[in-house]
């Protein structure tokens, strides 16, 4: 088992940026209530209303559309519960390959739910949409992510967003995993609600944004103090949301990923070589620069990710919401493709602190690992 560890997962949980785990210690240590109107009560609020303003300056969006939540979970459901109770949306359309905080709280809604299909390039089925939104008599809510955790493919929003207007729908996007790896510009998208994430652009895990657009009516779902304007309730995470904060701006200044383009495409290039049946989904399309979904044909995901992990790799098969376990995937599955393929799907995200001599080592031990496997399977068979 080697004790060098390259962690490739970053589409999971990014690893901390400097500039966020020194403003968190620093929010951390200071302490007080935002919602006190001392000295140190205001000075929490300030640190707050700072992190607002760099995480809407991150998207591009007003500071004030802003409501600062426990995570992109809670982004979603906001969005969706929300709306339902102040928008008195009736009717739900989401894509069949959103998150599971999306999916699972449209089903439990307790409104009509239609899922939109999608081609075999995990981009939006605009005939089926189209369909979707002429159905539609009552007030809807439209659901789609903006780029997809396990495929990386990136969904062209603001023409969604055009089609949907014809129908009066209010639109949400999902760009937790978009936010500081593609522009991503809230008033060129137009949609009515984004939901991001901290720890997916480097910041701490437990924060996490719903960024509204004016004239929204968006209910609370949680109940008891006035934080976040009425929108959110409950004692704000002073030092999550000012690492986010520091997060979103240490991304928004960085020189761009076109250096993780070039990572991941040599990586590609080489795996190609190495193991010439691999597969790699969504590559003909809008994708995002650090995500590779690689299925090596009769290597099953669960032997790649524990043979992996041995040699020091940490990389992932579908969501990391699913308490660890290794499950066939709705987003390849509504995508077509066939079990026995979908079975073999590992992801591979890199991200700011990824090296080209991690990757050349990945692209060996990943080549080691299958040949093992295949050898075994033909001795097996023999």
């Amino acid at each position: 088992m080697s004790t060098h560890r390259t962690y490739l997962d970053h589409n999971a949980t990014a690893p901390l940026r400097p500039q966020a785990a020194e403003a968190f210690a620093r929010a951390l240590q200071a302490g007080g209530n935002a919602s006190s109107v001392h000295v140190e009560g205001r000075a929490a609020r300030a640190r707050i209303e700072h992190a607002r303003d760099q995480v809407a300056a991150l998207v591009k969006a007003p500071a004030a559309g802003v409501v600062f939540t426990s995570g992109g979970t809670e982004a979603n459901n906001l969005a969706i519960a929300g709306c339902i109770a102040g928008e008195g949306v009736a009717r739900l359309l989401v894509s069949s390959i959103e998150h599971p905080s999306v999916l699972e709280p449209s089903r439990a809604a307790g409104v009509p739910v239609r899922e939109i299909a999608v081609t075999a390039q995990g981009v939006i089925d605009f005939d089926d949409l189209a369909v979707a939104l002429a159905e539609t008599d009552d007030r809807a809510l439209l659901s789609v992510m903006l780029a997809n955790n396990e495929t990386g493919a990136v969904q062209p929003i603001a023409e969604i967003v055009r089609m949907a207007r014809e129908y009066d729908v209010v639109v949400h996007a999902d760009a937790v995993q978009a936010a500081a790896k593609i522009d991503v510009d809230f008033d060129a998208l137009g949609v009515n609600l984004l939901s991001l994430s901290s720890h997916k652009l480097g910041g701490p895990q437990g924060a996490g944004a719903l960024l509204t657009r004016e004239g929204v009516k968006l209910r609370a779902q949680m109940h008891g103090g006035g934080q976040e304007t009425r929108r959110r309730a409950g004692t704000e995470n002073v030092a999550a949301i000012v690492g986010f904060g520091a997060a979103a701006e240490a991304a928004a200044d960085s020189t761009g990923n076109g250096s993780i383009v070039g990572l991941r495409d040599d990586m590609e290039k080489a795996i190609a070589i190495r193991l010439p049946d691999a597969r790699i989904l969504c590559a003909d399309g809008p994708r995002l620069p650090n995500t590779t979904c690689l299925m090596v044909p009769r290597v099953q995901a669960e032997y790649l990710l524990i043979a992996l992990d041995l040699e020091g790799f940490a990389v992932s098969s579908g969501s990391a919401c699913s308490s660890g376990k290794v499950a066939r995937s709705h987003v390849l599955s509504a995508m077509g493709i066939a079990d026995e393929l979908s079975d073999c799907a590992i992801r591979i995200s890199i991200g700011w602190d990824t090296s080209e001599q991690e990757l050349e080592r990945f692209v060996a031990a990943l080549a080691a690992c299958c040949e093992r496997k295949k050898s075994a399977v033909a001795e097996a068979a023999a």
